[in-house]
């Protein structure tokens, strides 16, 4: 079978799960925005009646309960309606979290003077992770201050170089 909804093993393909994330994404996120919402992510997880369509959501000031009840009646509904699942699945709305990974440009840009940690494909200087303090974001690329004992460096790095990118969270003591 080569149909790009053929199940292998009982499991999805995975061009099927991602045109399906793709398609819940492109369902929720006018209906977010409606209700002055971001859509981070959406994400099925899981098979059969244990399926899970997880929507990770935001705003200015961070996210509520009312805020996930308000997402979950307004999304349920047009989820339906696309019937993305042949048998039942669970829908979950949530905040993505203040270490949530950072995917795009707009997720730096909102950082911009946060400190953040990048895990790299290919060291940079030696150095296979860094700190930093967002200072500039283009297109492709984030600005970071580096503290370096007694001074500062800034350092460019290219989007595709990052595997990994996160909000550093500092608990105050």
């Amino acid at each position: 079978m080569s149909d790009a909804g053929a199940v292998s093993a009982g499991k999805p393909s995975v061009k099927r799960a991602e045109a399906l994330n793709l398609r819940v994404q492109e369902v929720a996120a006018p209906i977010l925005q409606s209700h002055g919402l971001e859509l981070v992510e959406a994400v099925c997880v899981g098979q059969g009646p244990r399926t899970v369509i997880r929507v990770f959501i935001d705003k200015p000031g961070g996210i509520s309960l009312t805020d996930c009840e308000q997402a979950h009646r307004s999304l349920s509904p047009a989820l339906d309606v696309i019937d993305p699942f042949p048998h039942a699945y669970t829908l979950e709305i949530s905040s993505p979290g203040l270490d949530r990974p950072l995917r795009t440009a707009h997720d730096y840009r909102r950082l911009i003077g946060e400190p953040v940690t990048l895990k790299l494909r290919e060291p940079i200087q030696s150095q296979w992770r860094l700190v930093g303090t967002v200072l500039e974001v283009e297109d492709g690329a984030v600005t970071l201050a580096i503290q370096q004992k007694k001074t500062t460096e800034t350092i460019r790095v290219e989007f595709d170089h990052i595997a990994v990118a996160r909000r550093k969270v500092e608990f105050s003591k």
